[in-house]
């Protein structure tokens, strides 16, 4: 089994608190995430917009906190005017992003109803790529937050809806920085910085209750960062309150290793961009620390392709996405006849499970300025889905653990145990990873309630070869009891969940573990998800 490891946890080592939207998801109209898994016209358990109550039901009941949308490239070259009012009246269009044709029988209003029905808070994204008008953002916000008596106000009454939405967090344009986007700002980031500020300044003055979040660059790893956020930021610093970071990691197929010690560079990440807006913070002699929103991330197994020697990251992302191809055609959709909406990728769903968790964790270690993640493919993680049926994949039980014990205050654990090394490797031209030493095996975090008292410790045992003892050191909380360790695993990594076979992988408690001498006493599973949890005990009343 190896050494023993020793994780310690104290309640005052005090990161910061957790917000809910930590554990929000990401929709955007590509694939099976709109049309087949949110709207179904002839599911038969469409209501009477061709919403899925099933899926809805799920949502619901997993308690999704927040849900970025309509993100992604396709905002981008999106009209929202052309999708509200009588459908047989909308625009349909064609996706730039995505060559799809969209009928925009999910418009802006359908978005945020849906939102509502679920009991989710919407974060609502605004096309800067192809629409830039200032105005166009004042009028968004006045049709979705003004009470009424001004046209745009009075016409989303017209159609139906009497309250404002009021939506809180609206996210100004989707990677702007990319080279890949829909009226990129890729060449001049102080012109979009200059730009954010002024439309993130009008849509304040006709809502002031709201925040906003800018873009900076898409991902670590491409060539022009960080010179792009700083650029973008020093413009727009005192006007938005999060700046919209992506990031997802890859790593070759079946290195374990690889994929889930990805959490390392999330935090390399964090720490920059942390650091870039700490800078900022003084240059612009402002007493707001920005906070960030990771409102895109994943983590995949994936195939490596040949490296282009002789050609910068830049001349390959060019070359990469700047293909005219004119047998190409665009695709109409149809809802009815989607496949499985489950995100697997070509792993299994226990891997599936702790790649995307292992960013979650990052996260919370960081709660004191890391406040928003929006999963891609978390709308599939509460509620996989195929054409007919609902079911609970492996990924929807650690996500939902956070969600329900994820609360209150991170606290910062200190972990002693075996580590390992991921060499330097490359998946291609623009996603190359530089070399990392001496990672714990363990990934951890940790969060107490102070009003719930409780306390839960959040453990991935990324080893993948061997079982590991470990010691976790609560005498801090010496007047606590011991809940229950909740353990998932699997021996077949390769299995994925079904609506005929939705049990394949599912937690349990582990009955073996035990707390003596202000020290639980556990064995973790290799590749395993574990929860500790503790309570408080309750005073004797004398």
């Amino acid at each position: 089994m190896g050494k023993r490891a020793v994780i310690t946890v104290h309640p005052l080592y005090k990161i910061g608190e957790i917000s809910q939207r930590l554990y929000g998801a990401f929709l955007e109209p590509i694939g099976t995430m709109v049309n087949g898994t949110m709207f179904q016209p002839h599911h038969p358990t469409a209501d009477e917009n061709g919403f899925r109550t099933d899926v809805i039901e799920a949502l619901k009941d997993a308690e999704l906190p927040a849900v970025r949308l309509p993100g992604g490239n396709f905002v981008s070259g999106w009209d929202w005017k052309d999708s509200i009012g009588p459908k047989e009246q909308r625009k349909v269009h064609l996706d730039l992003a995505w060559h799809q044709i969209y009928t925009n029988d999910v418009g802006h209003d359908e978005y945020l109803k849906w939102a509502k029905l679920i009991g989710t808070e919407p974060m609502y994204t605004i096309n800067l790529g192809s629409e830039r008008n200032l105005n166009d953002a004042v009028y968004l916000t006045e049709y979705t937050n003004y009470s009424g008596g001004t046209y745009w106000s009075d016409l989303r009454r017209k159609y139906g809806q009497e309250d404002p939405y009021g939506v809180k967090l609206w996210y100004l344009g989707n990677e702007m920085d990319g080279p890949w986007q829909i009226g990129s700002w890729e060449l001049n980031p102080g012109g979009y910085g200059i730009h954010a500020n002024e439309i993130s300044k009008a849509m304040k003055w006709v809502d002031g209750s709201i925040e906003t979040a800018v873009c900076v660059s898409c991902s670590p790893l491409i060539c022009h960062y960080p010179e792009w956020d700083m650029a973008v930021l020093e413009k727009c610093y005192d006007s938005v309150d999060y700046v919209s970071m992506h990031y997802y990691h890859n790593a070759p197929t079946n290195d374990f290793e690889a994929l889930l010690g990805g959490s390392i560079y999330y935090e390399d990440y964090i720490n920059t961009e942390t650091a870039i807006c700490d800078y900022l913070q003084t240059k612009c002699r402002s007493s707001k620390k920005m906070m960030l929103s990771f409102d895109e991330y994943g983590n995949m197994f994936g195939t490596q392709s040949k490296l282009n020697f002789g050609y910068s990251p830049k001349a390959n992302l060019h070359r990469s996405f700047y293909q005219f191809n004119p047998d190409a055609k665009y695709v109409r959709h149809d809802p009815d006849n989607m496949g499985e909406g489950m995100m697997h990728g070509n792993q299994g769903d226990m891997i599936q499970a702790l790649g995307n968790t292992s960013a979650q964790l990052a996260f919370l270690r960081h709660a004191d300025r890391v406040k928003i993640g929006c999963m891609t493919g978390g709308i599939g993680a509460l509620a996989a889905s195929d054409h007919d049926h609902v079911w609970k994949s492996a990924s929807y039980y650690p996500y939902s653990h956070l969600i329900r014990y994820g609360r209150g205050t991170s606290l910062k654990t200190i972990v002693d145990c075996e580590t390992f090394d991921i060499e330097g490797y490359y998946m291609d031209d623009g996603n190359q990873f530089q070399k990392r030493e001496g990672i714990p095996y363990l990934d951890t975090a940790a969060a107490l309630n102070e009003e719930k008292k409780e306390l839960t410790i959040f453990v991935i045992q990324r080893k993948w070869d061997a079982e590991m003892g470990v010691d976790i050191d609560v005498s801090g909380f010496s007047d606590w009891t011991f809940v229950e360790h909740i353990q998932m695993y699997s021996d077949d990594r390769d299995a994925r969940s079904s609506f005929d076979h939705p049990d394949l992988i599912q937690p349990a408690v582990n009955r073996e573990t035990r707390l003596e001498d202000g020290k639980i006493h556990a064995t973790l599973k290799p590749l395993s998800w574990n929860i500790f949890r503790l309570e408080k005990k309750p005073m004797v009343q004398e």
